[in-house]
């Protein structure tokens, strides 16, 4: 009968503290949320992330305007007394994409200058710039066409009107 007595005392004096420490740490995690929470309203970088904290373990995750601010909130939220870990899984969006290269159409009279000569080493052909297009004229053998194309493209034309007669 001791004994029996005696083992349901030993049970109670084991249980008794482990359930004060499973209350503390409940208590503990809602200090730490009340701390975020605060922090939250304090600091605007920290505004549109979202946290859940267990057993001291604080999990961040949300958006960063960039990646000073991730460092930032995963540091404010690591000096907070009672915060054991930080597991930050805040993403920083990619950068914008620079913007199109302008296209440079070349003005008239440099471009007429150009394309007389590009054309001078094809006899017969022909040619005439009017609004940066250029409109080729006469007879062009085939194997000399892709090397006058070529050189014509390089003076970076609006377009270019091709009305060869390829012999």
């Amino acid at each position: 009968m001791k004994k029996g007595i005696y083992s349901t005392f030993m049970a109670i004096v084991c249980l008794v503290p482990s359930l004060f420490f499973l209350s503390c740490g409940g208590n503990k995690d809602k200090a730490i949320m009340a701390a975020i929470d605060s922090k939250k309203k304090e600091m605007k970088d920290l505004a549109g992330i979202s946290a859940t904290v267990e057993k001291g373990t604080v999990t961040l995750s949300g958006e960063c305007p960039d990646s000073s601010s991730r460092t930032m909130c995963e540091q404010s939220i690591t000096a907070i007394p009672g915060v054991e870990k930080v597991v930050n899984n805040l993403t920083v969006p990619p950068p914008p994409p620079p913007p199109p290269a302008p296209v440079t159409i070349a003005a008239d009279d440099p471009l007429t200058k150009g394309v007389n000569d590009a054309i001078k080493d094809f006899p017969g052909v022909t040619a005439a710039v009017k609004d940066g297009v250029v409109t080729l004229t006469g007879d062009i053998k085939r194997a000399s066409l892709q090397k006058l194309m070529m050189a014509l493209h390089t003076l970076k034309p609006k377009k270019i009107d091709n009305q060869l007669t390829i012999k």
